[in-house]
């Protein structure tokens, strides 16, 4: 999705007072409640939202900043509006990026002999290390073919799905957090991801077991006749002025006992030796 393209509709020429009101009936705030909170009057707040007056560039900003929009639909406020965006975007595969990627991959070397990957806005997969690559290799070869979406990796009955133990509630735990990331982001293709992940068989468990806010959920992965627990752990980046950094996020899986540790390093071992 371009940075001209709209989270929270399809049309891209719509006023940007239409689009700030979206927002923040999004964010379930009154008119006051922003007015007060971005300091500005509540009477010039309606005016912007019903287009009787623009709103300028800094204006923009300062309400975007306040509603906790996404900085790629900032740019699109801001391209509305006829401003220029403030916020760059690049491609993975932009040279520019290549020095971003270049210390991902060291973060997720650092990680070994534990699983760890990154994943962009839409769950799909950018970079993985070796454990990660080890125990997919082991467990579904065949959906290692790119593009992988790493949610529907997880559900899928033919993917990670009958592998996982405690299934039921390690899917209630991934809803939860895609429903979280939709409230935040109004994306249109983490709602439909989210419908279909939600349509696989099995669903029928769902939120049994999961208690909102608990900090970690264990995953229960069978690898053959061995059950690794893990807990996942999520990283984004600080506060990063660029769209493409900003969207992504670093998975890593924990071991969450002793015996999951030390089969991991065993398996990190085993593949060492095999590669000598």
């Amino acid at each position: 999705m371009s940075a001209t393209a709209s989270a929270l509709s399809p049309s891209a020429a719509r006023p940007v007072g239409d689009l700030l009101r979206e927002w923040r009936r999004h964010r379930r705030l009154s008119q006051l409640d922003l007015a007060s909170g971005a300091e500005v009057s509540t009477r010039h707040l309606s005016f912007m939202e019903s287009g009787r007056s623009q709103p300028s560039r800094d204006m923009i900003l300062r309400l975007a900043e306040y509603l906790d929009i996404p900085l790629r639909e900032r740019n699109q406020l801001l391209v509305t509006a006829g401003f220029a965006p403030v916020y760059r975007e690049r491609t993975f595969d932009d040279p520019a990026f290549a020095a971003v990627l270049g210390s991902i991959r060291l973060l997720l070397k650092g990680l070994e002999p534990y699983p760890a990957l990154a994943v962009d806005r839409h769950w799909n997969l950018i970079e993985s290390n070796q454990a990660t690559q080890r125990m997919l290799a082991g467990l579904v070869p065949q959906w290692l073919k790119p593009p992988i979406n790493v949610l529907r990796l997880s559900l899928h009955p033919e993917g990670l799905a009958p592998h996982i133990r405690n299934l039921p509630v390690w899917r209630a735990h991934l809803l939860d957090r895609l429903r979280r990331q939709i409230d935040a982001t109004h994306d249109p293709q983490l709602v439909a991801l989210l419908q279909e992940l939600r349509s696989y068989p099995g669903n029928d468990a769902e939120g049994h077991g999961v208690v909102s806010g608990d900090i970690a959920v264990p995953m229960e992965l069978a690898l053959g006749d061995i059950t690794l627990s893990m807990l996942s752990t999520t990283t984004v980046f600080g506060t990063p002025m660029d769209v493409t950094l900003a969207e992504l996020a670093l998975e890593a899986f924990v071991p969450a006992d002793e015996a999951t540790a030390s089969h991991l390093r065993d398996m990190a071992a085993s593949a060492a030796g095999t590669n000598a």
